[in-house]
């Protein structure tokens, strides 16, 4: 009787991990699609505008994670809105690897 119990609980228990791993999985590529960025003309226009402000905002040089923080996007689209900007010629490279307004 007690070996019965014992094998019911090993099964109730693998079942669960079975379940809880599924669920993990299902959430974090929720979470990879919702985080995904959206690359075209407009969107990366946004982002360099976000960009720009965030700088003209601090009126200092930042590094990237700086402007990301500064403008509340993802990093990735910080370097979508840098490349824009830096096509135009509106931003200047420092030589310690900051970014500021030309």
């Amino acid at each position: 009787m007690a070996e019965k119990k014992a094998t019911a609980k090993k099964a109730t228990e693998a079942k669960a991990t079975a379940t809880k791993k599924t669920t993990t999985t299902k959430k974090a590529a929720a979470v990879k699609a919702e985080k995904a960025v959206v690359v075209n003309a407009e969107n990366i226009g946004f982002k360099a505008g976000d960009v720009y402000q965030a700088l003209a905002a601090t009126g200092e040089a930042l590094d990237v994670k700086g402007i990301a923080k500064a403008a509340k996007i993802s990093e990735e689209e910080t370097l979508l809105g840098l490349g824009w900007l830096f096509k135009e010629g509106k931003l200047i490279g420092t030589e310690d690897g900051k970014i500021a307004l030309a």
